[in-house]
């Protein structure tokens, strides 16, 4: 329930009496009888759909102090006159975090953060309540939104933070005023925004500006680019045997990874060994949080991770599907196409990459570079999309190998027969591109060749 002494009001449209919400909601379709309405100012004027809120059950709303007054009103209907609605949720969302007071773990990275997210939710919540980030509700809007879904009873808010310039992660850490923070890597994404690397990291690291001051950041060891952020609070982790945090003793199954890390073995039931590294986030956080090895390996155990990052399916032969289609840059790709070449016991290793967006005036050269990845043990690649025709090209200009099949197409839809053509019940097929592309679709298509063959 949210109270409405939350609310940052100027004025009311009736004398304000302390009452209770069942939830807020931006969209009135979505909206659920006793919520409260926020209608913001975006691509539509959230104003004018006061009716529909009404009809749908809102029980107020606030309302902009510069918008007209609605004609008419049921009797009783409560509205909170602010300076800005976007801005009133937001202070909303900094009052009820202060009034139910969880510890609150801030998540961010160009890679891996909702694979965190799930992986310190999947230990947190074994042993208290727990709420997490739903979906890709990570911006100035839905951190807030996520903030106000929170139980009452709350102990553990985990909150992922997206950024795609400057100072929004500062907002959003301003905000939710984290008590521990993780910054899982510095990728190429938003470069178009940032203009290099560098200015990612910077991005990334606003993360500490609402940081509590007996807080931790958990960050990438091997990442250069962090190393001037290091600092008292900074937690660091990586795969470099010279840190106390080092993980060590790594061995890859066809099911994940076996490890160990500060001074106890685990089982992460998940592939790519860039999730080891978001796994021992997870385990140092929690036991910062006084939980024991047993307990977080229950955790990991039992981790259900969001959709199309490195997902396992089979395919029409019985081959193992990869579904990494999520989205991709050029870091996660090679991530990913090294954990193919690492997995135990298959003939064929099969490459299905898709073009990379948002990488600005950098993009051919990023997509060239990725040309050196592809070598034995991959057996097979087909490239798709228009951006990929220079990761192509490259190949064939400076890394042809004859042993590799090689496969180009402009449209998706063109390459599933050539897909299952490659395959059989031996193969390991990976998919990887950006969200744009909706390789997912591809996926589909070549299975359903199996159908219908």
């Amino acid at each position: 329930m949210i109270p409405s002494t939350i609310i940052p009001f100027l004025s009311t449209r009736f004398n304000h009496q302390a009452t209770q919400f069942r939830a807020v909601s931006i969209d009135t379709r979505t909206l659920k009888a006793g919520d409260l309405y926020i209608p913001l100012v975006a691509n539509r004027n959230g104003h004018l759909f006061i009716d529909k809120a009404i009809e749908n059950g809102a029980q107020a709303a606030l309302w902009n102090k510069n918008e007209p007054l609605p004609s008419s009103l049921p009797p009783g209907f409560q509205l909170y006159m602010v300076e800005d609605t976007l801005k009133a949720l937001q202070k909303m969302a900094e009052n009820y975090r202060a009034m139910v007071n969880p510890i609150v773990i801030a998540i961010t990275g160009s890679n891996g953060k909702t694979t965190t997210k799930d992986l310190v939710e999947a230990v947190l919540s074994l042993e208290a309540v727990t709420y997490k980030t739903q979906g890709n509700f990570n911006n100035h809007i839905g951190l807030p939104l996520t903030i106000l879904a929170m139980p009452l009873d709350c102990q553990y808010l985990i909150l992922e933070m997206g950024m795609s310039g400057f100072g929004e992660i500062e907002l959003l850490s301003t905000i939710a005023k984290p008590n521990q923070a993780i910054v899982t890597n510095i990728g190429e994404s938003h470069m178009e925004q940032l203009g290099s690397r560098e200015g990612i990291a910077k991005a990334k690291m606003e993360i500490i500006s609402g940081l509590v001051l007996d807080g931790h950041v958990y960050m990438d060891a091997d990442e250069a680019l962090l190393k001037p952020y290091w600092n008292e609070q900074s937690k660091l982790i990586g795969f470099d045997s010279k840190l106390a945090t080092a993980i060590k003793d790594l061995k890859m199954t066809e099911d994940g990874y076996t490890f160990t890390f500060e001074g106890h073995n685990y089982f992460l039931p998940i592939l790519g060994k860039h999730n080891v590294k978001n796994a021992a986030y997870a385990i140092a956080l929690a036991s910062e949080l006084g939980f024991d090895s047993e307990q977080i390996q229950s955790g990991l155990a039992s981790v259900q991770i969001t959709g199309m990052r490195l997902e396992k399916t089979r395919g029409p032969f019985g081959e193992l599907v990869i579904n990494d289609a999520y989205n991709a840059s050029p870091t996660s790709v090679k991530a990913a196409i090294e954990t193919i070449k690492e997995m135990p016991s298959f003939e064929k290793k099969i490459l299905v990459i898709g073009d990379l967006y948002e990488l600005g005036k950098d993009e051919e050269t990023l997509h060239r570079q990725l040309a050196s990845s592809i070598t034995h043990p991959i057996t097979a690649i087909v490239w798709v999309g228009e951006l990929m025709k220079w990761m192509y090209d490259e190949w064939q200009k400076s890394y042809y190998d004859e042993n590799i099949q090689a496969f180009y197409f402009q449209k998706k839809e063109e390459a599933a027969h050539t897909i299952y053509s490659l395959t059989d019940e031996s193969s390991v097929v990976l998919f990887k591109a950006s969200r744009g592309m909706k390789l997912e679709e591809l996926i589909s298509a070549y299975q359903q060749e199996g159908k219908e063959g």
